[in-house]
């Protein structure tokens, strides 16, 4: 896969570590010459320009990526990359970083970003999520307003131990995409069983996550207050 990344500060270069490190093709840009040799990157390619610039992003060959991630720490710059590789280029996956929670409600496909990164607001997630087993927590907004990645830590008393996921009834625009048990991904099929502690990853609707809150938190109740009704 081809990435550009704009953008070659500290999170732009820790992407472009990660990435290469699973092989994928690099391509970093940014104003400043410095930061090729203090980023330490190996592998990566360089273009020393603006990112606005449409000369800038043509010398990149942006018609040949297929990720173009806007990392840096302007929001507009961010924004205006995401929408040139859109528009002008036709990137079929763009990644904007979103500096300024404040400016999180421009991330979204009006712009050109199909998938906005917002550190405080993950950060808070994944305090929740640490801290309140047995709520559904939301870590990712895809394409704003459209949908989202969700996280749910099965309870000790939920009544979903021990049934097969095919036997989960879940709202429409709602399907779980991921099991994280003991720190071991695995891949969902219906005849997988419910375990206490499992991290259920859920790719639902933005208008649908109510209804599967409530349906998890009835599905949550302890079984006193079920022998009780």
């Amino acid at each position: 896969m081809r990435v550009v990344i704009a953008g070659a500060g500290s999170v732009g270069s820790s992407i472009a570590r990660e990435l290469l490190s699973n092989n994928h093709e690099i391509l970093l840009i940014d104003e400043k010459p410095e930061v090729i040799g203090r980023s330490g990157l190996k592998g990566a390619k360089w273009l020393i320009g603006d990112a606005c610039e449409l000369t800038t992003l043509k010398d990149a060959r942006l018609d040949e990526a297929d990720v173009v991630v806007s990392a840096t720490g302007d929001d507009k710059v961010n924004l205006v990359v995401s929408l040139l590789a859109k528009s002008e280029f036709g990137v079929g996956r763009t990644v904007g970083r979103v500096n300024n929670p404040k400016n999180d409600w421009m991330f979204d496909d009006s712009w050109g970003v199909d998938v906005a990164v917002n550190t405080p607001r993950l950060m808070t997630a994944l305090v929740e999520e640490a801290v309140e087993i047995g709520d559904l927590v939301r870590l990712l907004t895809l394409q704003t307003g459209v949908s989202s990645i969700l996280e749910f830590t099965v309870p000790q008393d939920s009544p979903l131990i021990g049934q097969p996921l095919s036997s989960v009834e879940l709202p429409l625009d709602c399907a779980v995409v991921a099991i994280l048990r003991d720190d071991v991904p695995v891949t969902p099929s219906p005849d997988d069983t419910v375990e206490e502690g499992d991290e259920l990853f859920f790719l639902a609707a933005v208008a649908a996550e109510n209804d599967l809150r409530s349906a998890l938190a009835a599905r949550s109740r302890p079984e006193a207050d079920q022998a009780s009704a």
